[in-house]
């Protein structure tokens, strides 16, 4: 009954049971369970409207506003308190039991029918908002009474056929118990969330990420800064896996609590810099600050990587076991290859097609490839040559006709170009010699000033001394 969707009836719970014995004029009512004084007043509720407060009017008298915005869309009578301590938060494991009843007292859904308890994750939306508003209210073993207005609970859809549309609606609620939110299968890595995040993105494998860090070994504080790393490559930053893992499961703003098992702290080994001894459990306080998502290719070559080094490492294997890595080590080199030649970054392009090379040296998409990075490195003649190749291997790749054209017209450009500046450099040089000739040989003839400029020597007249 609990989920977003108004025609699903929320699964898990335990049934109560009352027996009356009537004595005279009045009667006495024997409560089987725990919760026996919410029992009573929701069976007075339920049947004796006329002689008790109705719902509304006990929640006007009594009932607490616990709504963020107090529009008191949801408000709350807590009928036994529980124990002190942490409250829910956001992500939270939560196990309750509840009935829920219209407010002319008639019961739509119970967990007490089903014989266990409702189990969901408060905060994540798969609870109508009243519940997380609520649950996130109460404390272990607390039972309490919410009145959730249509707004908070199924508005003016319903839940047919149970809830008619615009419904407000009581329920009685007991926690039973809570835990945080399991982000890896053996239970290694627990988060609680402080403060919620913002929107639905979050990093991927090669993100950069920005956060704050609060590393507690028992009640001691042994780590505490602002760092940035890249999630899936934190180990040199001295940051344990369970908090690179973690990152995935953030958004920006969060602020999250994270428990992590030794194997997803420091280990075996601990860790001597920070006084961590082996196979400590840890506390973590992280607040995701900011992050770059890492484009699918960046993601891609992390991968590949991996994959690489795994195979690499494989040794000692029979002929076909050997024949069979190579071949996978074929495939992630050329992926790598394309990766990198669609992040730009051409000299790693032609090292993976070399390693192609290595072990097929007819590759075609590895000569190709490494032909598109060399071309793009304006290395013309030996792109072409290994376009030329790509056709030796495979006399119908039009693709490698196609750049073999390319490469010619951007060869005879390169020489036009080399022409034009040599032709230019000699052209000057003709001009330099020309004017310097011009100047020796008027030198020769007459005087030169200061300017370079020839000046005629005076005639000596026949009349003279």
């Amino acid at each position: 009954m609990l989920h977003s969707s108004p025609v699903r009836l929320s699964q898990s719970y335990m049934r109560i049971h009352t027996e009356r014995h009537m004595k005279g004029p009045g009667y006495k009512r024997e409560i089987l369970g725990t919760r026996a004084c919410v029992a009573a007043e929701m069976a007075a509720l339920e049947e004796e409207p006329s002689a008790s407060q109705s719902p509304t009017a006990l929640f006007n008298s009594q009932g607490i506003d616990i709504t963020p915005g107090k529009d008191r869309g949801v408000c709350k009578i807590v009928k036994r308190h529980g124990t002190e301590g942490e409250r829910p938060m956001i992500g939270d494991r939560v196990y309750v039991h509840y009935t829920g009843k219209l407010l002319n007292g008639k019961k739509f859904d119970s967990s007490y029918d089903r014989k266990e308890p409702f189990v969901f994750n408060v905060g994540k939306g798969q609870v109508i908002r009243a519940w997380d508003i609520g649950v996130c209210s109460m404390q272990k073993g607390e039972v309490c009474l919410l009145l959730c207005k249509p707004d908070y609970a199924y508005g003016s859809a319903g839940s047919p056929p149970k809830v008619p549309p615009n419904s407000t609606l009581l329920f009685e609620v007991e926690l039973l118990s809570f835990r945080g939110e399991e982000l890896t299968e053996d239970g290694g890595i627990l988060r609680r969330i402080k403060v919620k995040g913002e929107g639905y993105n979050n990093p991927n494998e090669g993100a950069t990420v920005h956060v704050h860090l609060e590393g507690r070994c028992g009640d001691r504080l042994f780590q505490s800064r602002d760092i940035t790393f890249v999630v899936g490559e934190s180990e040199d930053k001295g940051i344990p896996l369970g908090v690179d893992r973690a990152m995935e499961k953030m958004q920006k703003g969060e602020c999250c609590l994270l428990y992590l098992k030794p194997r997803y702290g420091f280990g075996k080994e601990g860790k001597a810099e920070y006084g961590i001894g082996p196979n400590a459990e840890l506390l973590y306080e992280v607040t995701l600050k900011d992050f770059d998502k890492a484009g699918r290719y960046y993601h891609a070559v992390i991968q590949y990587q991996r994959i690489v080094t795994w195979l690499e490492m494989e040794c000692g294997l029979g002929k076909e076991q050997q024949q069979a890595i190579h071949a996978l080590l074929l495939v992630a080199y050329l992926n790598l290859a394309l990766c990198y030649l669609r992040l730009q970054e051409y000299a790693q392009t032609v090292e993976n097609c070399n390693k192609v090379m290595e072990l097929d040296s007819k590759n075609e998409k590895a000569l190709y490839r490494r032909g598109e990075a060399r071309l793009l490195r304006n290395e013309f003649s030996l792109a072409l040559v290994d376009f030329r190749q790509v056709l030796q291997v495979n006399p119908s790749n039009r693709a490698a006709r196609s750049q073999i054209v390319i490469c010619q017209r951007k060869i005879r450009e390169h020489h036009e170009q080399d022409k034009r500046i040599y032709a230019n450099m000699f052209q000057r040089f003709a001009e330099h010699d020309a004017k310097a000739g011009r100047l020796k040989r008027k030198k020769d003839s007459g005087v030169v000033d200061q300017n370079n400029k020839a000046v005629k020597k005076p005639r000596r007249s026949q009349d003279g001394p």
